[in-house]
C-alpha cells in the first residue's frame, strides 16, 4: 500500500509517500510545499492546491492520510490551517484519492506508542520505522511521514481502538503493533449509561 501522508499548513505543508506494511515500511518521497508569506491568502491557497495536485499526480498513492486540526490556542493560525486543510481535502478528492483523517494524538500513539509523545520522539521513531538515518526537510515533512505510518498501522484494525495506559506502551515498533492488534481484538469500549427517556421524571435530588 502506498500512503501519502499530509501535514497541513498554509505556509508549509509536509508531504510524504510511504510504501509497504507495518514492520516493513519504505520512504519513497518526502517534501515540504511552501507558499510565499508576502502573498494574500487566496493566491497562497491556490498555489498550495496546484503544487499538491502536481505532487500527488506524480506519486500515485493508494490513499492519503491527513492530519486533523485538533486544537490551537491561536485563532488566526487555526483558521489558516483549517483553510489549508479544506483546500488539501478538495484537491485530493478531485484527484480521486481516498482520504483518511487522524488527530495528532492518534498519529503519535500509532508511531511512538504514546499520544503525548514529543516531536523529537516521533521523529526518531519515524526514522527507525522507515529505516532512514534522517528524514529530509523541516518538522512538517516528518509529521507527514508520521501520518502515513499511522494509516499503515491503523488501516487493518477495527475503529475506536481503546489505548492502553501510556506507561505500559512500549515505543518499540514490534511491541506497538502487537499491542495495537491485541487491543483491537480483545478490548471493547464501555458503553455510556442510558439516558432517561423524554417524559420520565428524574429522582428527587437530581432535578
Amino acid at each position: 500500500m502506498r500512503v501519502l501522508g499530509v501535514d497541513p499548513g498554509l505556509g508549509r505543508t509536509g508531504v510524504a509517500l510511504v510504501e509497504g506494511h507495518p514492520g516493513s515500511l519504505k520512504l519513497l518521497h518526502a517534501e515540504c510545499i511552501e507558499t510565499g508569506a508576502e502573498d494574500a491568502d487566496g493566491p497562497r491557497l491556490l498555489e498550495l492546491s496546484r503544487l499538491l495536485a502536481r505532487s500527488a499526480g506524480s506519486l500515485h498513492p493508494d490513499v492519503a492520510a491527513v492530519e486533523r486540526l485538533f486544537f490551537s490556542t491561536n485563532r488566526q493560525t487555526a483558521m489558516r490551517v483549517s483553510q489549508a486543510r479544506g483546500v488539501i481535502l478538495c484537491t485530493l478528492a478531485a484527484a480521486g484519492i481516498p482520504i483518511a483523517e487522524y488527530t495528532p494524538n492518534e498519529i503519535k500513539e500509532s508511531v511512538a506508542g504514546y499520544g503525548g509523545a514529543t516531536k523529537r520522539q516521533v521523529l526518531r521513531m519515524c526514522e527507525a520505522m522507515l529505516d532512514v538515518e534522517q528524514i529530509p526537510g523541516p518538522d512538517d515533512t516528518a509529521d507527514a511521514c508520521a501520518a502515513a505510518i499511522c494509516h499503515h498501522h491503523r488501516a487493518g484494525l477495527q475503529p475506536h481502538v481503546v489505548p492502553a495506559p501510556a506507561s505500559r506502551v512500549s515505543p518499540a515498533l514490534e511491541l506497538a503493533i502487537a499491542a495495537a492488534r491485541e487491543r483491537a481484538g480483545g478490548v471493547t469500549a464501555s458503553r455510556p449509561a442510558p439516558r432517561a427517556r423524554a417524559g420520565t421524571t428524574a429522582p428527587a435530588g437530581h432535578r
